[in-house]
């Protein structure tokens, strides 16, 4: 039986504001606050949380990060923030505070040293297309949607661009950033902010079936990589092909990489030990 936790945003709410399951190797973090999956404060809490433990959890391998309802996420809680503006600085304290907490969240995913999947069906908006840009790998059904619409209600999706201009090609980011406008699961795939489009039916399995071939790699393995592909993005490419050979011969030494070598040249399966 999976193993389901919830995170409750008020007292006397009956159901889980996230949704957790592990079973696998495949840890399930279920958003599960319709209609919107709004992130506030609460849900990014909870996701944190979830990921901290996530981090340093043996029987976890993949992430995988999903919705209920028609929309992946509609960002952060416009209704919790503007609630603020009466506080005494006009809520500059809270706002500092979810956004600082939203961008440390999106930090979480890139520092993780597992694999996330994004397993999106409906509509990711501002801040959810920004968890979208945030995952490792981003999986969609055919009826998925983006956007980053700020821009529409005088407030530019600035934090939401740092997660999309690293995912999307530059002038595609800036041609939502500018407009607003809501595109299709194909145009998103063209953008480069999701990897794969399937159909409604066949999201789970797809996304399974992927976290399944991720996590029977080596765990150690994984987490070398994952830290290598995003450090030497942000180096000359000098200095990134010297910094990715170090780390090779990093791995060679690895007891793993002595394993899964030698289970290749033995035509065997490897046994690994995360060492």
């Amino acid at each position: 039986m999976a193993e389901i936790v919830s995170f409750r945003k008020e007292a006397d709410r009956a159901d889980g504001l996230l949704l957790r399951s592990l079973r696998d190797g495949v840890l399930r973090l279920v958003l599960n606050d319709p209609p919107a999956n709004a992130l506030s404060i609460a849900l990014l809490e909870a996701l944190m949380a979830e990921l901290e433990k996530a981090g340093s959890d043996a029987d976890v391998r993949v992430i995988v990060i999903a919705s209920t309802g028609s929309v992946f996420s509609a960002g952060h809680d416009l209704k919790e923030l503007t609630a603020h503006r009466v506080d005494e600085d006009q809520g500059a304290a809270f706002f500092e505070k979810s956004f600082r907490l939203c961008a440390d969240l999106m930090l979480k995913i890139t520092h993780l040293p597992k694999p996330v999947i994004a397993e999106i069906d409906g509509l990711a908006t501002a801040a959810g297309c920004q968890l979208v840009a945030s995952c490792d790998l981003a999986i969609c059904t055919d009826t998925s949607t983006f956007c980053t619409p700020g821009v529409n209600i005088g407030l530019f999706c600035s934090t939401p661009m740092v997660a999309v201009t690293r995912a999307a090609h530059r002038k595609q980011a800036m041609e939502m950033l500018l407009t607003g406008e809501t595109i299709d699961a194909s145009t998103a795939k063209d953008f480069g902010l999701v990897n794969r489009i399937v159909p409604k039916q066949y999201l789970a399995q797809v996304v399974a079936k992927y976290a399944a071939v991720i996590a029977g790699k080596s765990p150690l393995t994984l987490k070398i990589g994952k830290e290598a592909f995003y450090r030497q993005l942000e180096l000359p490419v000098e200095a990134a092909y010297d910094y990715a050979a170090r780390v090779m011969v990093e791995n060679m030494l690895t007891q793993d990489a002595q394993e899964g070598i030698g289970a290749f040249l033995s035509k065997r399966k490897p046994e690994w030990k995360g060492e």
